[in-house]
């Protein structure tokens, strides 16, 4: 049987980058962290990897600029 999935909504900061590993090891699920680009500064790339060190099972980025700009 494979693992319920939990879609996380992913800044990139200690809170969510904390709350991968706690929802891997409290409610044994796989973890997919998704970032939104609104057009802030950062580096979506290095927090895409930062979501997959902590443990997610995959990390997406979903482009809303437009919407935002």
């Amino acid at each position: 049987m494979s693992k319920e999935r939990v879609v996380l909504a992913y800044s990139g900061g200690l809170d969510t980058s904390v709350a991968i590993k706690w929802l891997r090891e409290e409610y044994k699920v796989d973890v997919i962290a998704v970032a939104v680009n609104v057009g802030q500064s950062e580096n979506l790339i290095l927090i895409q990897r930062k979501a997959l060190a902590m443990g997610a099972i995959s990390s997406l980025v979903v482009d809303a600029e437009a919407e935002y700009i």
